[in-house]
């Protein structure tokens, strides 16, 4: 197996025709021999967080909510909901990513959301992205994506429509420069 993508960002190449995936930029949380898990980060849902919160009767809060984005986080599990967040202990299902940043996938996590308890930066996504054991690889061989290292600032600080052009100049490139086939010397 290659070495593990955890951290990383999946840029899809310009070529990628697959309309779930097309232009998107994927933080990979977690990447490993069983397969890999990720969630999109530049597809907008037509519901914010103050209208989710509110139909889960969560919506008692002290900050404004409303306008704050809910991300379609893949076609995976989309009745779950993903917070990617800056570190903070005390919720019941966390993972630890990083030292930067942390999964929550349990509702507590979402009552202290425009509260002064919140995270001081998080992202809320309805489902995931998967792979099955290879099949990321699999797709990196087929000049699908592009990998590069995850970033805070894209992930919680660049507007969400410019996230995957902001991935692929991190790189130092222009993404529609590429060439659609992979070479081999």
């Amino acid at each position: 197996m290659m070495q593990s993508l955890q951290n990383y960002f999946l840029v899809a190449m310009p070529t990628l025709n697959d309309s779930l995936f097309e232009r998107s930029i994927i933080y990979l949380c977690e990447h490993n021999e069983k397969g890999a898990m990720g969630i999109v980060l530049n597809v907008e849902l037509d519901i914010d967080l103050c209208q989710l919160l509110t139909q889960m009767k969560l919506g008692n809060t002290a900050f404004p909510l409303s306008g704050k984005p809910v991300l379609s986080g893949g076609p995976v599990n989309t009745d779950r909901g993903f917070v990617l967040h800056t570190p903070m202990d005390g919720f019941h299902a966390s993972q630890s990513i990083t030292d930067e940043l942390m999964m929550t996938t349990s509702l507590d996590i979402l009552s202290t959301l425009g509260t002064s308890a919140e995270p001081k930066q998080y992202l809320i996504a309805l489902g995931y992205a998967g792979w099955e054991e290879g099949q990321l690889e699999q797709e990196l061989l087929d000049n699908t994506w592009l990998t590069i290292p995850a970033s805070s600032e894209i992930i919680f600080n660049t507007p969400i429509e410019d996230r995957w052009l902001a991935a692929s100049k991190s790189m130092g490139i222009d993404i529609w420069q590429i060439a659609p086939e992979a070479g081999h010397a």
